[in-house]
C-alpha cells in the first residue's frame, strides 16, 4: 500500500524512477524507518480491522513487527501509535492479548540474539522418518488394552440381535467379526478393531454366527416390507436406517472378502460362497467393495473344487444380471484371461472343469449380444494373427503359439458361443472367420502326428455347422485320413493300454507303430463320420453330399484286410445307403422346385421331425457310447477303491547277485553257465521296432522331432505320453544287448566240472606257449 504523498509508478520518469530506487538501495534515515513503520502500521491496521473477531490476528502481531528492524523498542512505538490511528482494536487487544501491550525493550538485545536463525539449507523428511512414524502409532495402537472375545459373548450378542438388532449392536459385531477375519490373513488395514479374537471355538462360533443368521436379521430391519415383485431387486440403501449402518456394513462385507480368499476347505468355501450370494444386493451398494469381490468370485470360479466353482459362477452372473452395463464387460474380459490360464494342460480329471468353464462363459456371453461380439470379435481376430504369424513365417515358436491346448480350447469354446448364442444378427457374421480359423489349424501341420488335434477341430466344425445350420465341408477332412495311412501295415510294437485321442494333441513316432494307434483311429473316424452326417442326415442334398464319402468307404474295405477294421465301415456303409435311399424316395414324390428355398426348408423340418434311418441308429448308438463311456469311469474308480497289494518285480540282474551271495559255497564254479541263462528279455524285438518306426514316420512325412511340423508343443503334457514308449524301446535295446552277450559266452568254452578237472590234471602234459617279452621285462 502506497504511502500518501508518493506518486505511483507509472507518473515517474526514468530519472525520477532510478533516484528513487537509489534511495531505497541505502540504508535511510530515521524519517525513512518512520515511513516505513507507518506503512507498516497501516497494512497492520487493515489487517486488524478484517480478523478483529479471532483470537489469532493477535498472535500474527506478536511476531510481526520484528520482522522488518528486529527492534523491540520500535515496536513498541508502533503499538503506542495504533493506540492513536485504531482505537476500537487498542481496546481489543487490551481486553485478549495484554502482553502485548506490556511489551518490555530492556532486554531487546538479548531477545535478538537468543532468536534462531534458519540454516541456507533446510534438510527434508525421508520416507523412512515417515515409516518409523508410522510404526511408533501403530504401536501405540496396539499398546491400547484390546476387549478379548468370549463364547460368552457371542451367546449373548446372538440372543440380542435375535430379539433386537440394533445400529450400535451391529457396530460390535462388525468390530468382532474383523477381528476375527484379522486373524486369517493378517491385519486388514484401517482402523484396528477394539476386539481380539485367539480361541478356534470362538472363531468358528462368530463367523458361523454371522455368516448364517446376521444377515437374515440386518434385512428385517433394514426393510421389514418384502417387495411386491419378488424378482426385483431392492437395495438395502433405499432403507431410512441405511445411514447409521452404512459404515459397519461396508466393514463387515470387505471382511468377508478376505475371509473368501484364505479359506482352503471346500465345504467352508462353499458356505461362505452361499452366504455371499444372498448378499449381493449389498455388494451392489459398493461398487469398489463388489469389484474386489468379482475378482476373488473369478479366482475361484476357475480354480477351486467343483461346488466352489458352480457356486462362484452363481455370484458372477447375479451381479452382471442386475447391473450389466457396469460390471458385464470387464468381467467378461477377465473370466476369459482365466479361462485361457488355466486350460494350458489338459488330463481326464482336468477336462470336465475347462468344459465347466466354456459353458458358463458361455452364458455370461449370452447376457447381452452387442458386448459379446466386441469381445468375440477381438480374441477371434487374436486367434486368426497368431495362425497368420505360424503360416507366414513357419518357425518353431510360431508353431507352438498354435499347436497347444489354449489355442484348441478357444476355438472350441468360440463355436460353443455362436452355436448357443444363434440365431442373432450380431453374432451371426463371426462364423465364417472362425471356421476359416479352425480349416487353416487343421492344414497347417497336416502330418500324422497331429490327428488328435485334427479330430478335436473337426469336432469343432461339426457343432458349429448343426447348431448355425451352416454348410461347413468338413468331410474332406475325415476322409483324407483313410488315404494316409495303410491300416493293412502290421504294428512295429504292441502297447499294453489304448490311446486316449479326446486328452492328446500329438503322438509320438512310437505311438504311431503300436496297435493301439490303428485301433483308436479307426474309431475316432467312425465317430466322426456318424456324427457329421447325423446333422446332414434329413438334408434333401443327402444323397449327393454323402457320395464321396461311400467311394471312399468302399475303396478301404476292398483294399483293408483287417477284419476289426472292416466292420464298423461296413456297418457304417449300409447306414450311409439306407438314409440314402429312403431320401430319393421321398424327394421323387415332392412337386417342388429346387429354387423354392421356403418349400426346401419346411421339407427338411418335417422330415427331421419324422426321423431317418440314420438318425434313428445315431440314436441308439450315442446311448450305448455313452454307457461305455460312464462303465470305463466306473471301472477305474472300482480298481482305485479295491487297492490291490503293489507288486514289486526285481530285476533278474539283483535276483542273480542275491542267488550268488546266499549260494556261494554250491554254485561257485557254475556261475557262468548260470550268466547263460540269466537276462534274457521276452522284448527282444526292441530294435526292429525303432527301425521300422522310423521308416513309418519318414513314410508319413515326419522324420526326427527337430525337423519341421514335429514340435513338442507341450513339453509336460508329452512326457506322460512318450514315457511309456520311450521305457519300452529301452527295454527292447536292453533286452536285445542281453541276448547278444548270452550268444557270446555259448560261444565261449563252457566251465568244467570237478570230474574233468582231476582228469586233466592226471594227464598228459600242459601245453604251453611261448611268450614274448619286453625289454622292460
Amino acid at each position: 500500500m502506497a504511502a500518501p504523498g508518493r506518486r505511483k509508478l507509472e507518473e515517474l520518469s526514468l530519472d525520477e524512477f532510478l533516484a528513487a530506487g537509489s534511495d531505497s538501495e541505502h540504508d535511510g534515515g530515521w524519517e525513512d524507518e518512520e515511513d516505513e513503520e507507518e506503512e507498516g502500521g497501516r497494512a497492520l491496521n487493515g489487517t486488524a480491522r478484517q480478523r478483529r473477531p479471532s483470537g489469532k490476528a493477535a498472535q500474527g502481531l506478536q511476531a510481526r513487527p520484528g520482522r522488518k528492524k528486529g527492534k523491540a523498542s520500535e515496536h513498541k512505538d508502533q503499538l503506542s501509535r495504533l493506540k492513536d490511528r485504531d482505537p476500537e482494536f487498542y481496546k481489543f487487544l487490551q481486553e485478549n492479548d495484554r502482553k502485548l501491550l506490556d511489551f518490555d525493550a530492556s532486554d531487546s538485545s538479548e531477545e535478538e540474539e537468543a532468536l534462531h536463525r534458519p540454516p541456507d539449507t533446510l534438510e527434508e523428511a525421508s520416507d523412512e522418518d515417515e515409516d518409523e512414524d508410522e510404526e511408533q502409532e501403530k504401536v501405540k495402537r496396539k499398546k491400547v488394552s484390546l476387549i478379548h472375545v468370549s463364547l460368552k459373548m457371542v451367546e449373548e450378542w446372538k440372543k440380542a440381535a435375535q430379539r433386537n438388532l440394533t445400529p450400535k449392536l451391529f457396530h460390535e459385531i462388525t468390530q468382532a467379526y474383523k477381528a476375527a477375519v484379522a486373524t486369517t490373513k493378517g491385519d486388514s488395514g484401517g482402523d484396528p478393531s477394539k476386539f481380539q479374537v485367539t480361541d478356534t471355538a470362538v472363531f468358528n462360533a462368530l463367523v458361523s454366527f454371522c455368516i448364517r443368521d446376521l444377515f437374515h436379521l440386518l434385512h428385517k430391519l433394514l426393510l421389514p416390507k418384502a417387495p411386491k415383485n419378488k424378482l426385483k431387486m431392492v437395495l438395502p440403501s433405499t432403507s431410512p436406517l441405511w445411514g447409521k449402518l452404512r459404515l459397519d456394513v461396508k466393514v463387515y462385507l470387505g471382511c468377508t472378502i478376505q475371509l473368501l480368499s484364505c479359506l482352503t476347505e471346500a465345504s467352508v468355501g462353499a458356505a461362505v460362497l452361499q452366504h455371499v450370494n444372498s448378499t449381493v444386493p449389498y455388494y451392489l451398494s459398493f461398487p469398489k467393495q463388489c469389484r474386489a469381490l468379482l475378482k476373488q468370485t473369478i479366482t475361484l470360479w476357475s480354480t477351486g473344487e467343483e461346488t466352489v466353482r458352480v457356486l462362484a459362477f452363481l455370484v458372477l452372473n447375479k451381479i452382471c444380471r442386475h447391473k450389466k452395463e457396469v460390471y458385464l464387460s470387464p468381467l467378461l474380459k477377465q473370466m476369459y484371461i482365466a479361462f485361457v490360464k488355466n486350460s494350458r494342460f489338459t488330463s481326464p480329471n482336468v477336462l470336465p472343469m475347462i468344459n465347466f468353464m466354456q459353458r458358463t462363459l458361455t452364458e455370461m456371453l449370452a447376457l447381452d449380444s452387442a458386448t459379446s461380439y466386441q469381445h468375440s470379435f477381438i480374441y477371434i481376430r487374436q486367434l486368426a494373427i497368431h495362425l497368420r504369424s505360424a503360416m507366414t513365417l513357419r518357425k518353431k515358436e510360431n508353431f507352438q503359439s498354435v499347436y497347444n491346448w489354449q489355442y484348441i480350447h478357444c476355438l472350441y469354446f468360440w463355436c460353443r458361443v455362436l452355436s448357443t448364442i444363434h440365431p442373432s444378427e450380431v453374432m451371426e457374421p463371426l462364423i465364417y472367420p472362425l471356421t476359416q480359423v479352425i480349416i487353416g489349424c487343421i492344414k497347417l501341420v497336416p502330418t500324422s502326428r497331429f490327428y488328435p488335434l485334427r479330430m478335436h477341430c473337426i469336432r469343432a466344425l461339426t457343432l458349429l455347422s448343426q447348431s448355425t445350420r451352416t454348410f461347413i465341408p468338413v468331410l474332406p477332412f475325415i476322409l483324407e485320413v483313410f488315404q494316409q495311412v495303410d491300416f493293412n501295415k502290421k504294428p512295429g510294437r504292441m502297447s499294453s493300454k489304448p490311446i486316449n485321442f479326446a486328452v492328446i494333441l500329438k503322438l509320438s513316432n512310437a505311438n504311431l507303430q503300436e496297435k493301439a494307434f490303428r485301433d483308436g483311429l479307426i474309431d475316432q473316424l467312425y465317430d466322426l463320420l456318424l456324427e457329421y452326417l447325423h446333422g446332414q442326415a434329413h438334408s434333401i442334398g443327402f444323397p449327393e453330399l454323402v457320395l464321396p464319402t461311400v467311394i471312399q468307404l468302399k475303396s478301404f474295405l476292398k483294399e483293408c484286410k483287417v477284419a476289426n477294421y472292416c466292420r464298423p465301415m461296413r456297418q457304417l456303409l449300409e447306414k450311409l445307403q439306407e438314409n440314402s435311399a429312403h431320401i430319393c424316395s421321398r424327394r421323387q414324390r415332392v412337386t417342388f422346385g429346387v429354387a423354392s428355398t421356403a418349400a426346401v426348408e419346411q421339407w427338411e423340418k418335417q422330415l427331421k421331425e419324422e426321423g431317418t434311418p440314420l438318425s434313428r441308429y445315431y440314436t441308439q448308438w450315442k446311448k450305448l457310447r455313452e454307457k461305455e463311456i460312464q462303465l470305463e469311469i466306473s471301472g477305474k474308480e472300482r480298481l482305485e477303491d479295491l487297492n490291490f497289494p503293489e507288486i514289486k518285480r526285481r530285476r533278474p540282474d539283483e535276483r542273480k547277485e542275491e542267488d550268488k551271495k546266499e549260494f556261494k559255497d554250491l554254485f561257485e564254479l557254475d556261475s557262468d553257465s548260470e550268466e547263460e541263462n540269466g537276462g534274457f528279455s521276452v522284448k527282444g524285438k526292441g530294435t526292429a521296432s525303432d527301425d521300422s518306426s522310423e521308416a513309418s514316420s519318414k513314410e508319413f512325412g515326419e522324420e526326427d522331432d527337430d525337423e519341421e511340423g514335429n514340435y513338442e508343443v507341450e513339453e509336460d503334457e508329452e512326457e506322460e505320453l512318450e514315457e511309456d514308449s520311450e521305457a519300452e524301446a529301452e527295454e527292447g535295446r536292453e533286452g536285445a544287448q542281453r541276448a547278444q552277450g548270452a550268444q557270446q559266452r555259448r560261444s565261449c568254452p563252457r566251465g568244467l566240472s570237478r570230474s574233468d578237472l582231476q582228469q586233466l590234471a592226471q594227464g598228459g602234459e600242459d601245453l604251453v606257449q611261448d611268450l614274448e617279452f619286453s625289454d622292460e621285462d
